[in-house]
C-alpha cells in the first residue's frame, strides 16, 4: 500500500481498522464500520489494514494491537485506540473532525 501515506493526507477525515487475520475481536469490525459508512456516506475514508500483509506501515505507526482504529486528516492523527470501538462511537468522534 504504498500511497498509504498520502492517503491519510486527505481533507476529509480517514478511519483506518488494523487487523490481523487470526485476530478474533477483529472481526467484530466489518458490520460495525459498515454502519459507519452508512451513517457518514462520503465524509469518511475507510480503510482496513492488515498488520501482517503491511508490517512496515504498522511498524512505522507503531501499531502493536489489533485491533486498533485510528483517524487521520490532512496527515495529522485526531485519534487512535487499542480494541472494538461501537459504530455510534466512531460515528460521533468523526463528526468532530468533519
Amino acid at each position: 500500500m504504498a500511497n498509504f501515506f498520502e492517503i491519510i493526507k486527505s481533507d476529509i477525515p480517514v478511519l483506518i481498522d488494523f487487523s490481523a487475520e487470526w485476530c478474533g475481536p477483529c472481526k467484530m469490525m466489518p458490520p460495525i464500520l459498515k454502519k459507519v459508512k452508512d451513517a457518514l456516506g462520503d465524509q469518511v475514508r475507510i480503510l482496513k489494514i492488515d498488520v501482517d500483509k503491511n508490517p512496515a506501515i504498522a511498524q512505522k505507526l507503531q501499531v502493536r494491537n489489533v485491533p486498533t482504529l485510528a483517524v487521520y486528516k490532512k496527515g495529522n492523527q485526531l485519534f487512535r485506540q487499542a480494541g472494538v470501538l461501537q459504530a455510534d462511537q466512531l460515528i460521533q468522534l468523526i463528526k468532530q473532525h468533519i
